[in-house]
């Protein structure tokens, strides 16, 4: 169960970072709404997942997930370039993800 808390906190965090960015700088109602929402959820979830989980591997997971995911997001949605070091960038962060999933005994 704290893996799941911690993939859905880690998509929350692809939602907040997305709202964050349609908020324009907190000036519209609803995207600023939904970024705090998804941030107070995503906040809650990383939480019950540390009751298990190593804070070390918790928090690159989460971040990890969060981050290759606004990178995904934003060049599928806002049209951000793909350049061959963006992606290598991307996939390494991956691998860090795996390996440090696999270094896991919880």
């Amino acid at each position: 169960m704290p893996w799941i808390f911690l993939v859905a906190a880690g998509l929350l965090e692809i939602v907040w970072a997305f709202a964050l960015k349609q908020s324009d700088g907190f000036t519209r109602l609803v995207p600023s709404a939904i970024t705090v929402v998804a941030m107070l959820g995503s906040i809650v979830l990383l939480a019950l997942a540390m009751r298990s989980l190593p804070l070390g591997t918790s928090y690159m997971i989460w971040t990890g997930i969060g981050a290759v995911g606004a990178f995904a997001v934003g060049i599928v949605m806002l049209g951000e370039p793909v350049t061959p070091m963006r992606l290598t960038a991307a996939t390494l962060i991956v691998a860090g993800l795996v390996m440090m999933k696999l270094s896991t005994t919880a």
